[in-house]
């Protein structure tokens, strides 16, 4: 089945909202062997819907359409549907019914506005939202399948999952798709590729797929098999051959987040961690407490954006500083060092940089990131130089802290 998302909403175009409903149909889509032709977004207007759907693609079998089906007069999808497949509106009775019940168990009036929800396309077939008031539709025409849907992904997917996914199996047998997404940190694109040419190359004479998706400071690559889980076990076998070669920039599979994998290796190890931060100002702090069940291990952090707060709060010698300046390694020793014995904990982690876009000089460029890490082995520091956008330094500089612990706990 050849599928085309067309996603409905002005805010999406403008940038306010990231369209998540797509990239959730895309990933399930190829799950279940369906293929997505095209993604488009559109204005929540009636002329530019109807020249979406007049201009699909030619080989299209389904259109999923989210977004545009709330109460207020800004919605315009679902009468854009009705005039678009000359069907007539009614009240649907069940949909009433369970607009009705979802009012009345949150104690809440049912406005005009929220019972006109309830009057749809007599032509469509109906999916029940049991999560909210916009229920989906289902049109068909030339034999081709259009099924609306509520943009709220909550509720989108919910009647995919349970309504329209179903219905879809009964008609269109898919390829069965397999496939595993490894993640590494700390190797660029280009570098990864030179340095696995040679495994690319047997990975695609097996006839799997190979996917580099990149985004700052990780590569994930991912294999795929249209030939199920029958691949399964060749597809593990070329990723643990990955897991030997790079161990220092492996760390997790599919859904696994580095923060996730740093304190899986904490856990295993009966450490915990505490955070000096400088440039970071408690960024790497957020993400390594962002795992549920994080208080195991992570104990706290030490905020010492300024000197006089690496001297009075991280006990950095004033010398140090006035001699090396505050972004060097030697400070980043000292704020590790004693963030560990402050802080009463096995591991700490230092960051202190340029983060830009300003106030770099030649000597120490915008981007340039120092991060200490002290434990039980001693105390070390790492240089990294990173670019000039400041956000982007940032976030690297986490990841790049994360798996230099994660790898030395895994190695120690």
């Amino acid at each position: 089945m050849k599928v085309e998302i067309l996603a409905i909403g002005d805010e999406l175009l403008i940038g306010q909202t990231i369209n998540t409903n797509a990239a959730w149909l895309g990933q399930e889509m190829a799950l279940r062997g369906y293929q997505v032709q095209r993604s488009t977004a559109v204005e929540d207007k009636p002329e530019a819907i109807v020249h979406a759907l007049d201009h699909i693609v030619p080989s299209t079998n389904c259109v999923i359409i989210t977004g545009g089906l709330g109460p207020t007069k800004d919605d315009l999808t679902k009468y854009t549907l009705a005039n678009y497949f000359k069907s007539p509106l009614e009240i649907h009775q069940a949909t009433l019914d369970q607009i009705a019940a979802f009012f009345a168990s949150r104690n809440r009036p049912m406005l005009e506005v929220n019972i006109q929800q309830a009057a749809l396309p007599t032509k469509a077939k109906i999916l029940t939202n049991r999560l909210g008031t916009a229920a989906g539709m289902w049109f068909e025409r030339n034999e081709v399948i259009f099924i609306s849907l509520p943009g709220v992904p909550y509720e989108m997917k919910t009647i995919m999952t349970e309504e329209a996914f179903p219905l879809l199996a009964k008609r269109f047998q898919g390829q069965t798709l397999y496939h595993r997404t490894l993640h590494t940190q700390g190797i660029g694109e280009s570098f990864l590729a030179e340095k696995i040419a040679d495994w690319e190359d047997r990975v695609r004479d097996a006839g799997l797929g190979l996917a580099y998706l990149p985004s700052p400071g990780l590569v994930k690559l991912r294999l795929s098999s249209y030939s199920g889980k029958e691949n399964q076990v060749r597809i593990d076998q070329f990723f643990q051959e990955l897991e030997l070669r790079i161990p220092a920039h492996v760390f997790g599979y599919d859904d696994c987040t580095l923060e996730l994998a740093l304190g899986t290796e904490l856990l295993v190890k009966k450490a915990t961690i505490g955070t000096v931060e400088s440039c970071t100002s408690g960024l790497l702090a957020r993400h390594i407490a962002s795992v549920s069940g994080a208080s195991a291990y992570y104990q706290g952090a030490l905020l010492t954006y300024s000197n006089d707060l690496k001297v009075k709060v991280a006990q950095v010698n004033a010398q140090t500083l006035e001699k090396y300046g505050a972004v060097s390694e030697q400070v980043a020793l000292e704020m590790a060092a004693n963030g560990r014995r402050i802080l009463g904990v096995d591991y700490c982690l230092s960051t202190t940089g340029v983060a830009g876009p300003t106030g770099g000089t030649p000597e120490k460029p915008v981007g340039l990131v120092w991060v200490g890490l002290s434990g039980p082995s001693g105390t070390t520091a790492k240089r990294f130089q990173f670019g000039d956008e400041r956000q982007r330094n940032l976030e690297m500089t986490v990841l790049g802290a994360m798996n230099w612990l994660r790898y030395t706990l895994k190695t120690s």
